[in-house]
């Protein structure tokens, strides 16, 4: 079968993240834009389920990562009954 090159551009921190969450799954982005494409043709429709997410966005994205900085420092506050979590 004959090859041809699909160019697809995306930002920078978006080709990062994705690349590292397909490298845990042991996929280059390459292998998975493959996948991805092959099913469109196969199901004759995407693949994912598309939604909106009122709070999960491009723009939250930097906002919802925010409180994961404190406990990667090990600052966090730590409860030993749920009382303690108010």
């Amino acid at each position: 079968m004959a090859m041809t090159t699909v160019t697809v551009r995306v930002d920078e921190q978006t080709k990062k993240n994705a690349t590292a969450v397909l490298a845990d799954i042991g996929l280059d982005v390459s292998t998975a834009v493959r996948m991805f494409l092959r099913q469109v043709a196969i199901r004759g429709q995407m693949p994912i389920e598309l939604v909106r997410d009122a709070v999960y966005n491009e723009a939250s994205l930097p906002v919802s990562r925010e409180p994961t900085a404190p406990a990667k420092r090990g600052e966090v506050a730590k409860a030993t009954t749920t009382d303690e979590l108010g």
